[in-house]
């Protein structure tokens, strides 16, 4: 088994008279296709999932735009696995990444939540005035973000919600990130547990604002020339990009660290911003060169961002169907995906995830000497969402879980793998050119031993070689260039007569 990462594309229709969109995998070293998952037309904002993990096959939602009707798909079939009746049309959608709850917002700015195994409505609330436009749960699922076109985002920690004691009580969000004065467009939360950790937020309004959750602040404040649509952050927290949603498809690299100016100071690394509200840093007002260097033009409009699993990719996708792969150091385009470019769809999701191991088509799966199908692999539990708060079912649901595995020696289970398998396949993916070309990394290190073991000898000889070439021309310079020059030398003496002279000088310079 190698490690491969995917990319997870979602489209939709740009017109009525288009067919429908799809849900899509492809190679992200190749741009060839690897699964199709169709009947579905997802706006931005509208898809989400959940990978396959923990001997678990992952799932895929995609709330659709024109009905209340949400499609679950697994990666083991390229039909819809489920399709759930909601109680209304969502604007947006976001799943936690264990996929224990999900979370949808309405145009008229309320908000759901479900179990996902079993489908219970745990609560329903107006947590906006307006459009709810993006969700998002923080790394650890403990906090649902949800930014709205009122221009706020409110923070909800998830323990409120699922408290059985306030069932009946409004929720209160832990606070309210409202410096942004137009609707807000995306969010991305940092690492790190809630509320440690960072988000950063985006708005029509030009600005891209980072918070600080724990101390509910505004850090920075950064100013585009236009409205920003979507932001993708690096998991480092080194760097982000903002796209605008113009024709020339500007995508600014912000860096977050920088070198000091003052040189007495080694040449130490600071953070940029951090002052607070008053914090503004202008982006497109440095120096053209400058500038240049941080600014990708597509030359379409982009709908959405996303940075690669290894965080050196840039994936872009565009209103026109085409999805560009970007060099992040060089901002030099490596490929285009055009699978979609005549078909009058739009890129509206995307994703970079690790190929699923029970990806259909393309599972191989050896079990106690066998070849296993699909089925060894259990789908992680997803039940019809409920459409209305029951507090009966909620206080006698089932849930289904899955237990561990105990593999025997007769039988091991396909998706667990050995600390030396995962050694092995992280070697193959993180793997340079020279590295596949020399057999492996033990090899090509025990090569480099022996060379530089053999340029070591070398090196020595020719250092003996010289030692030995400057002894003779130090004794050269002391017997004959010196003594001419001084005028020491005896005329017509024989050269025996001059080896005693220089022997008695030399006497006599050691008893003194």
């Amino acid at each position: 088994m190698n490690l491969h990462e995917t990319i997870l594309c979602a489209t939709a229709p740009v017109s009525s008279s288009t067919g429908p969109g799809a849900i899509s995998l492809h190679d992200i070293q190749t741009g060839s296709p690897l699964a199709s998952f169709k009947q579905t037309s997802a706006n931005p904002h509208c898809t989400t999932f959940v990978e396959s993990r923990d001997a678990q096959g992952g799932f895929i939602l995609a709330a659709q735009p024109d009905k209340s009707i949400l499609n679950v798909y697994n990666f083991q079939k390229d039909q819809i696995a489920l399709k759930m009746v909601l109680p209304e049309k969502l604007s947006c959608l976001s799943v936690d990444r264990r996929g224990d709850f999900c979370a949808g917002g309405t145009a008229q700015g309320r908000l759901y939540l479900w179990e996902v195994a079993s489908g219970i409505l745990y609560k329903s609330w107006e947590a906006h005035y307006r459009q709810v436009s993006v969700l998002r749960f923080t790394e650890d699922g403990a906090a649902l973000l949800s930014g709205s076109e009122d221009s706020s985002i409110s923070v909800w920690p998830l323990a409120r919600l699922l408290d059985d004691e306030a069932q009946n009580e409004l929720p209160t969000p832990y606070c309210t990130l409202s410096d942004h004065t137009l609707p807000i467009t995306d969010i991305i939360c940092g690492v790190g547990p809630f509320p440690t950790c960072r988000v950063l937020t985006s708005s029509i309004d030009h600005s891209v604002k980072l918070w600080d959750l724990s101390s509910r602040t505004l850090l920075t404040t950064f100013q585009f020339p236009k409205p920003i649509y979507c932001i993708a952050w690096d998991v480092t927290e080194r760097v982000f990009f903002a796209a605008s949603p113009d024709s020339e498809g500007s995508i600014h690299q912000v860096n977050m660290f920088r070198r000091k100016a003052d040189h007495s100071a080694g040449g130490a690394i600071e953070a940029i911003g951090g002052a607070g509200v008053g914090d503004i840093v202008r982006v497109g007002d440095e120096d053209p060169k400058a500038l240049k260097k941080r600014l990708i033009n597509v030359g379409q409009p982009i709908t959405t961002l996303c940075i690669s699993f290894t965080t050196s990719l840039l994936l872009v996708g565009t209103s026109t169907g085409v999805i560009h792969i970007y060099d992040i150091p060089s901002h030099q385009l490596l490929r285009t995906i055009s699978s979609f470019k005549d078909k009058g769809l739009s890129i509206t999701y995307l994703a970079s995830l690790l190929k699923p191991a029970d990806l259909i088509g393309h599972v191989s799966l050896d079990i106690g000497g066998t070849r296993a199908g699909i089925n060894a692999i259990p789908v992680k539990p997803v039940s019809s969402f409920q459409r209305m708060s029951d507090a009966k079912n909620r206080d006698s649901h089932e849930v289904s879980v899955l237990l561990p595995v105990h593999d025997t020696p007769s039988m091991e289970h396909p998706y667990n793998i050995t600390s030396p398998e995962f050694i092995r396949d992280h070697a193959f993916f993180v793997q340079t050119p020279s590295t596949t070309a020399t057999g492996g990394t033990s090899v090509s290190l025990q090569s480099r031993v022996t060379s530089l073991e053999t340029e070591i000898s070398e090196l020595r000889e020719q250092l003996k070689k010289a030692k030995g070439v400057n002894d003779v021309m130090w004794e050269t310079v002391v017997q004959k260039v010196i003594p001419l020059a001084t005028g020491t030398e005896k005329k017509g003496a024989a050269p025996d007569e001059e080896d005693e002279a220089e022997s008695d000088r030399r006497k006599k310079r050691g008893r003194v």
